[in-house]
């Protein structure tokens, strides 16, 4: 980092209400704070976004990515883009209707988006599979419905189309984690729902999107940290009700269930347990003999007699 961004006031910028953040540059605009909408320029055009924190971890900004902020948005350019994002319903609602008509398959127009300005249209589409598809002639169709903005299409995965659709999760949450705080989308895998004992059943683990529900990640670490100190199943253990095997291992609570010989299933702690095979390899050591050199150094000090 330069000597010039060490003095830089940067921010972070949202142009979505949940969406990606963005760093900028905010030296040049006076006395500006949090919920502030600034106007900024991007690789897309002039953008119109809110200043949602300030960065206080400055290592882990790039120079070459930071832009400065041009100047905070009038009240005029606010009422702009909210006449603007009334009209989206509309056009999306013209977009769907073109693409029947287009005879276009496999394809699902999620969303419409106007710059602040109206300079700018884009739709959000997902299609299914790997396949690609032709939306020239759609495009075309569309700036003649709308000539006075720019014709865009954004594809989109089919996680970013259900946290556009939002709706109650099945945990019973009003609102799905994607909808609600999630801004970025990590990996997740089959193998965190098998290290959190969660059910493989397709319906069980897979969300609105067809992909692998998001809060699988968010205590997969926790169960990862908790196992390395619990025994696994099928090992053998001494409890203060003797011995048994491990049947079922549960993390969070630090615990694991233990079944004996009568088919008893009791629950104990980590602390009450002990493995088997660490105990049963102590008591060989115990009780194993003395090897030949060590009776015959046994029988020399016998022989020697008391000093």
């Amino acid at each position: 980092m330069t000597d010039k961004m060490v003095g830089a006031k940067i921010v972070a910028i949202r142009f979505q209400p949940i969406g990606k953040v963005y760093h900028f540059d905010a030296s040049k605009v006076a006395d500006i704070k949090i919920g502030d909408y600034v106007l900024v320029s991007t690789s897309r055009g002039k953008e119109l976004g809110e200043v949602v924190s300030f960065v206080t971890n400055r290592p882990e900004i790039h120079e070459e990515g930071v832009k400065a902020i041009e100047r905070l948005a009038t009240a005029q350019e606010m009422v702009m883009r909210r006449i603007w994002q009334e009209r989206e319903l509309e056009m999306l609602i013209n977009c769907r209707d073109q693409a029947a008509k287009l005879g276009l398959r496999g394809v699902k127009f999620a969303k419409a988006e106007f710059s602040y300005d109206g300079s700018r249209l884009t739709f959000l589409y997902s299609v299914e599979g790997d396949e690609s598809v032709d939306l020239k002639e759609l495009r075309k169709q569309l700036r003649k419905i709308h000539r006075k903005s720019r014709i865009e299409m954004r594809q989109v995965g089919p996680r970013d189309v259900a946290k556009l659709y939002r709706g109650m999760g099945a945990c019973g949450m009003e609102e799905r984690c994607c909808s609600k705080f999630l801004t970025e989308f990590s990996p997740v895998s089959i193998r965190m729902a098998k290290a959190q004992g969660v059910s493989l059943n397709p319906q069980e683990i897979t969300g609105l999107c067809g992909r692998l529900r998001c809060c699988l990640l968010f205590e997969y670490e926790d169960y990862i940290e908790a196992r390395k100190h619990l025994p696994k199943r099928n090992k053998r253990v001494v409890t203060p009700r003797g011995e048994g095997k491990v049947v079922d291992v549960l993390p969070l609570k630090d615990a694991v269930v233990v079944q004996f010989e009568d088919e008893r299933k009791i629950e104990f702690s980590r602390d009450e347990i002990e493995p088997y095979t660490e105990l049963q390899a102590l008591k060989d050591k115990v009780n194993q003999p003395c090897d030949n050199h060590q009776e015959e150094n046994v029988r020399a000090r016998k022989d020697e007699g008391p000093l």
